[in-house]
């Protein structure tokens, strides 16, 4: 199950030893960053597996029930990392459906589309608009990714239109029954959430950092001057995050590049 990282009582991390008591190094940072992920993808491998023994076909309802009893433990931690999370099932697996959503959203305490929540609510896409580019979730980095290289995938950050209007993560790893796959068990992680969860400890290092994409696209950051959404290109100390997309840069620079 995912669990946020621990604090100590002066607010940094302490999930690989640090405090504000010492000043942090920005390996310490990169491997909080693994760590918070390593927890998100154990999740999306016992949901995987479940998924899995399903078998194919499916009826919808079974498949909804199924992945709820999944999800909603996640979602409903007293300070959850995950803000959505579910199942895409891959076109026609479910009986009658091209394309199916068992996805869930936690608690949000501000949202544009559904206000404040205290439980957590199905996805609704009847209820959404511009929802046509789903329709075939195949072309989507999400979906396409996990399916061409059969491995877990970090999207984003981006900005979610569907669910949350905020900046977010997407992890997804493939769901296969012997070579096939029927769809990809995923969540979505809100950058907000992030911050919380890492920033105390990026602060107690000594110098400024920035946590950034593949692409140096900042995620999060100590320097005032670098924003999150952000490109910021390096020529200094850049630290990599093992098991994902991430790296933490050492006294980043921002750029005007969109």
């Amino acid at each position: 199950m995912t669990h946020p990282l621990t604090t100590s009582e002066h607010g940094a991390t302490t999930e690989h030893g640090a405090s504000t008591e010492h000043r942090v190094t920005a390996e310490q940072c990169a491997a909080a960053v693994s760590t918070l992920f390593d927890g998100i993808f154990a999740d999306l491998e016992s949901w995987r597996d479940r998924v899995a023994q399903a078998g194919q076909p499916t009826r919808p309802t079974e498949l909804d029930a199924l992945v709820e009893t999944l999800v909603i433990p996640a979602l409903t931690l007293p300070q959850p990392t995950l803000i959505g999370a579910g199942f895409i099932a891959a076109p026609e697996f479910v009986d009658g459906h091209d394309v199916h959503f068992s996805w869930w959203l936690g608690p949000l305490e501000s949202n544009p589309l559904l206000g404040i929540t205290t439980v957590p609510t199905r996805l609704d896409l009847s209820a959404r608009v511009y929802t046509d580019y789903l329709r075939d979730v195949r072309e989507l980095e999400w979906y396409s990714i996990p399916e061409s290289t059969h491995q877990r995938h970090v999207t984003g950050p981006y900005v979610d239109h569907l669910c949350t209007c905020d900046y977010i993560f997407t992890v997804t790893m493939p769901v296969r029954v012997t070579e096939q796959m029927i769809g990809v068990v995923g969540a979505d992680v809100a950058v907000r959430r992030l911050e919380t969860a890492l920033l105390p400890l990026f602060l107690a290092a000594d110098q400024p950092l920035a946590l950034v994409n593949a692409v140096d696209r900042v995620v999060l950051s100590t320097e005032p001057t670098v924003q999150v959404g952000q490109l910021a290109p390096h020529d200094g100390v850049v630290v990599a995050c093992s098991g994902v997309p991430f790296r933490v840069l050492v006294a980043p620079a921002s750029s005007s590049r969109d």
